[in-house]
């Protein structure tokens, strides 16, 4: 019994941030449920990283938000961003994870509250949009989604990557919504920060079905609309095919039998030979 408890410890150990950021995100929901709608749309308000905000001093909510989740049914996204999580922090191990999250979260917030700041300043926006709410765990997952890229095998990297961020783009263009285009952002970081991470590459069947549920996940939060769900998909495919063979166009320009022989002969056959 003893030696069943060290080793649920130790596996839980190598997924620290997970369990930790769940916990908490587990917390932050229940009790939002108990407390009611009034609760609810208190907390979003004064969570949300919007301009108002913002450009009242409330820096606090770059962090606070990430642990404000007001996205449908926690029956739902929790296990698919707990599966995402574990997966991720089993191949980048918890600072990695860390890391890719808090650039993804922190980083996308940033790049769409500048956007916004300067559409509203030149009025191609309304000042209400000063206060949308903004909160939840979508950019640092799809982050995440991003620096998994490092866990994929070399040759399929560009496809993983063509495929995430045409989709993300597609969704942005689509979606027309600032916080579409803060996904797409988010996974451009996560690949970003992944050209830091190296190291060994282990998939199992069960990491295999994480990824495909993951993935399921990451795609869901980008393309939330009916259109963008018929769209995404296409261009996603499209720029994972795109993405693979130019990729695969450079190796085979850069590596490759060199003519070096060849022309060692044709030159020993025109230098005089030297004999002793």
């Amino acid at each position: 019994m003893e030696s069943m408890f060290g080793g649920l410890l130790s596996r839980l150990a190598r997924v620290q941030f997970t369990v930790g950021y769940v916990a908490v995100l587990l917390a932050v929901s229940c009790a939002i449920l108990v407390l009611g709608p009034h609760a609810h749309d208190i907390l979003v308000q004064r969570a949300s990283t919007n301009l108002h905000n913002l450009a009242h001093g409330h820096i606090g909510t770059l962090l606070g938000s990430a642990f404000v989740v007001d996205a449908g049914p926690l029956y739902f996204w929790l296990p698919f961003l707990t599966c995402l999580l574990v997966l991720a922090e089993l191949h980048l191990r918890t600072m990695r994870l860390f890391l890719a999250f808090l650039v993804g979260h922190i980083g996308a917030t940033l790049v769409v509250a500048a956007a916004l700041a300067t559409e509203v300043e030149v009025g191609w926006l309304p000042t209400s949009i000063t206060r949308a709410s903004d909160v939840g765990m979508s950019y640092g997952a799809l982050a995440v989604i991003g620096a998994m890229t490092a866990a994929i095998p070399a040759p399929w990297r560009p496809a993983w990557v063509g495929w995430w961020i045409s989709v993300g783009l597609t969704c942005a263009v689509m979606g027309a919504d600032f916080t579409d285009a803060g996904h797409t952002v988010a996974v451009i970081l996560g690949v970003l920060v992944s050209a830091r991470f190296r190291q060994p590459i282990h998939w199992t069947q069960a990491r295999m079905l994480m990824l495909v549920g993951s993935s399921g996940f990451g795609f869901l939060v980008l393309a939330h609309h009916w259109g963008t769900m018929a769209a995404a998909p296409v261009a996603g495919a499209l720029g994972a095919f795109v993405a693979y063979k130019i990729v695969q166009r450079r190796s085979g320009r850069t590596v490759g039998p060199a003519p070096v022989a060849e022309d060692e002969e044709s030159l020993s056959g025109q230098l005089p030979v030297l004999a002793g």
